[in-house]
């Protein structure tokens, strides 16, 4: 279920997430076999643990997305849409990471959201094109077991950039076997999958590869992509399980950046001269990207004889990317005298190498009768990055120069405790302090070779030391044994971009205070369960970001506020049908200079962020008799409902309704499927801005009017999918 069922009895203090459910059986232990599944069944390789920590906020998901995994989904990151208040965009190309609005923040690819896969941390440090920029596209998505979105700053486990929240992917495979699946459909995109888990193994022991290619919906939109996951688990006698995870990827990819709404209404671009062309069409052809990741982790979980948890674990991350833009066409370059503007195309370039350790020690004892909940917690991350931006040549590509360049090395250095009190039945405390310190090393290589008092190294080294302490706590009230009232306070905070800091600076941590209190409802029996989630929030961040088209990335702009609610439901029938509903509103503002921090509702709108967003993913399965064989059918819908966007100047973006549908029949171990996303085949604008530009040329006059500019989202796209399940049974225990 998508939400906890939060009883009247006393919790029982659970493991977080990535933990083992339940301590590992002996070696000896006899394996008991479970029945082989019904082969006209579907196979729902996205489900959740049956053992959930208890929520630490009325914003905190545990999701397991079970029959909701048949609405159409192109990659892990869409997934998140199942948490309500999040809208995902890419201006960058089938490859680029997505951009994530989620509870009234502009997250960009992750500088406000922290995200982690089992454990291994992704948001990337002082990356060329934002800090905290986190891909997840090298997620196969057939291997997510349980997604954990932590909506605000109020478990003591989250760590840096956890602003708007924490993302936490868990893989596994709860099917053995081997599926093999194969796709081809609209713009000659392909698709092959293979997911194999040995029968002898857990559900934690999997392999999986997945390869990506198509043309694109439009000129410049071609990608391709690679990946593949692995992952082991190993019992270590009688108490010990070590868990391996490796994974490697890699892509390529083309992006028609955004044009001008006056060009293309005009018929000014350089494409066909129908409607549908200008508006897929593009200004600059030299934009796209490239990038790699491998990964490794080694997990060790010991259950201790006190009843508690010890676990340890080690991460390594390589990751190098390499990407062009041009938002703004001819007009910051300036040229030597006598010669042509040549161009504002940037290439951003981020390689570097992550090392890591975390762990979590979980007691186990007793007092006064009762077991005392505590964690105590980790974490020690090692990032050593080049981080480089430069202006391209408009002809030629060549650099002609270079923005920043910056050899960093960061050391971040984290503990926690988290503890649970019950003062008296029917009130629950749950809460906690982290402590986290960042050591910034940081040698800038693009100084100048002479200053006033002559000739001197073109580069310069600069040190920086930051410590920031966040206290958290949670109040839930049990109000019947299915409703319950939660209140969360807490503070948390974002670390410094290594490039913005001065030597020997106490480095300037981004503070955000966050509040919140909401209900949640869980109720029914075996046929129908109905679970229901909201809350009213309030955040104030010390120092914000927003997308700067001159720099192709987010720049500061001061303090900032929100305030927002939510309400969401979930109806799950006879596991035949499954229906969730979400809608979210948030107002997101810069607060004028000295003005109370509870005068929530005052101040500038910060842009591009949606006000009201909406969600609505349902899925229906059954059976039929067709010549004396049982065929399984399925039918799914997502839609999504995007409010206007505000834009700078005072503008406003149009609303965007999106519908996605599938079916598919299964017979025996093989099946058909067919996926349409955007069926209404809607012209919409994925991103949309307002400022100026010039396109027009390097020696055309440049407009001072902002005008709007916008990426096209995808029309009508059509897949249809043959999957084939080998030698498939449940998992053992």
């Amino acid at each position: 279920m998508l939400l906890w069922a939060l009883s009247a009895a006393p919790v029982e203090p659970q493991p977080p997430a990535e933990a083992p459910a339940q301590p590992p059986p002996p070696a000896e232990a006899p394996v008991q076999s479970q029945p082989p599944p019904d082969p006209r069944a579907f196979t729902t390789l996205v489900r959740g643990q049956g053992a959930r920590p208890p929520p630490v906020a009325a914003g905190d998901f545990q999701i397991q997305v079970g029959q909701l995994a048949d609405v159409p989904r192109k990659s892990a990151t869409e997934l998140l849409l199942l948490a309500p208040g999040v809208m995902l965009a890419n201006h960058g190309g089938e490859g680029h990471a997505e951009t994530v609005f989620l509870r009234g923040f502009d997250a960009g690819e992750g500088k406000d959201v922290e995200f982690r896969l089992n454990g291994v941390p992704l948001n990337e440090v002082s990356h060329a094109h934002g800090h905290g920029y986190a891909d997840t596209y090298f997620i196969i998505p057939e291997l997510v077991d349980t997604l954990r979105v932590t909506e605000g700053p109020y478990d003591p486990a989250q760590g840096d950039f956890g602003v708007a929240g924490t993302v936490e992917y868990q893989l596994a495979l709860k099917r053995r076997g081997l599926m093999v699946s194969a796709s081809y459909g609209s713009f000659t995109s392909r698709r092959l999958a293979l997911v194999w888990g040995p029968h002898e193994t857990s559900e934690a022991t999997f392999v999986g590869l997945l390869l990506r290619e198509g043309h694109g919906f439009g000129p410049n939109r071609a990608y391709a992509n690679a990946g593949v996951m692995a992952q082991g688990e190993f019992r270590v006698g009688d108490e010990a399980r070590v868990r391996v995870l490796g994974a490697s990827y890699g892509a390529r990819y083309s992006s028609a950046g955004v044009i001008r709404e006056t060009d293309q209404v005009a018929g000014r671009l350089d494409c066909g001269p129908s409607e549908d062309e200008q508006f897929f069409c593009l200004h600059d052809p030299n934009q796209g990207g490239a990038g790699q990741r491998h990964l490794g982790s080694v997990e060790l979980m010991t259950r201790l004889k006190s009843g508690g948890r010890f676990i340890q674990q080690g991460f390594a991350v390589l990751r190098q990317m390499r990407s062009r833009e041009n938002f703004t066409g001819f007009l910051k370059d300036v040229p030597p005298e006598g010669e042509s503007q040549r161009g504002d195309n940037t290439e951003q370039y981020y390689t570097g190498s992550t090392l890591g350790l975390r762990g979590r020690y979980t007691p186990g004892f007793s007092a006064w009768g009762q077991p005392q909940p505590l964690e105590l917690g980790y974490v020690g991350r090692f990032d050593d990055v080049r981080t480089r931006s430069r202006r391209l040549r408009d002809r030629g590509g060549a650099p002609y120069l270079t923005l920043f360049d910056n050899q960093v090395k960061v050391t971040n250095l984290g503990a926690y405790v988290s503890l649970k009190a019950a003062p008296f039945s029917g009130l629950v405390l749950r809460g906690g302090v982290r402590l986290d310190s960042f050591l910034f090393a940081v040698e800038d290589e693009n100084r100048p070779a002479q200053d006033r008092q002559g000739a001197r190294i073109p580069s310069e080294a600069i040190e920086a030391y930051g410590l920031t302490l966040s206290p958290r706590v949670t109040a839930e009230a049990r109000l019947t044994p299915r409703l319950s009232w939660l209140t969360s306070v807490g503070l948390g905070a974002r670390s410094s971009d290594a490039a913005a800091l001065s030597d020997s600076e106490f480095a300037p941590f981004a503070r955000v205070f966050s509040a919140e209190t909401g209900l949640g409802y869980a109720g029914g029996g075996e046929a129908l369960t109905v679970e229901a989630r909201g809350s009213v929030f309030a955040t104030r961040v010390s120092q914000d970001f927003v997308f700067n088209e001159e720099a192709g990335r987010n720049q500061p702009v001061g303090a900032s506020q929100r305030v927002g609610a939510f309400a969401m439901a979930r109806v799950l029938l006879l596991e035949r049908l499954d229906v969730q509903a979400s809608v979210a509103w948030a107002r997101a503002s810069l607060p004028a200079s000295g003005a109370s921090p509870w005068k929530l509702f005052e101040g500038e709108v910060l842009p591009y962020i949606p006000q009201l967003l909406g969600r609505l993913d349902a899925s229906v399965r059954g059976e039929v008799t067709l010549l004396g064989e049982r065929l399984g059918w399925n039918v799914a819908l997502g839609h999504s409902s995007i409010g206007p966007k505000p834009l700078p100047l005072g503008r406003f973006s149009e609303p965007i309704f999106l519908f996605d549908a599938a079916v598919r029949g299964r017979w025996k171990a093989v099946e058909l499927g067919l996926t349409v996303e955007n069926l209404l085949d809607a012209r919409w604008r994925e991103s949309e801005f307002n400022y100026v530009s010039n396109f027009r040329g390097p020696d055309a006059p440049a407009s001072l009017l902002a005008t709007r500019h916008f990426s096209a989202g995808a029309p009508r796209t059509v897949l249809g999918t043959l999957t084939v399940y080998l030698d498939f049974e449940e998992a053992h225990p």
